[in-house]
């Protein structure tokens, strides 16, 4: 998962979030055994209202005004590093 997540860990780090994920996985595995059959599916524990703005139409934002802050920008595009190898320049 390091790898996938680009991660340099030493050692150490790697055996202690092992152990740590080890633990995580054992947990969940518990809670698979626990019968759910009488539970409704909830997205909170608690009944909370989700209010919601209207919605509505506005002004875009300036494509120059979304990059002033950037470290680096080409035009009105953020510029980024490439992370895929081979990528064809567009």
């Amino acid at each position: 998962m390091a790898v996938l997540a680009r991660l340099s860990l030493t050692d150490a780090e790697v055996e202690r979030l092992s152990t740590e994920l080890e633990a995580i996985l054992d947990y969940v595995e518990t809670l698979e055994e626990v019968d759910t059959t009488d539970v409704r599916p909830m997205s909170h524990v608690l009944p909370l209202a989700t209010p919601l703005r209207e919605d509505r139409a506005a002004a875009p934002l300036d494509p120059q005004a979304a990059v002033v802050n950037a470290p680096e920008s080409a035009g009105s595009a953020f510029v980024v590093p490439r992370v895929i190898d081979g990528e064809e320049e567009g």
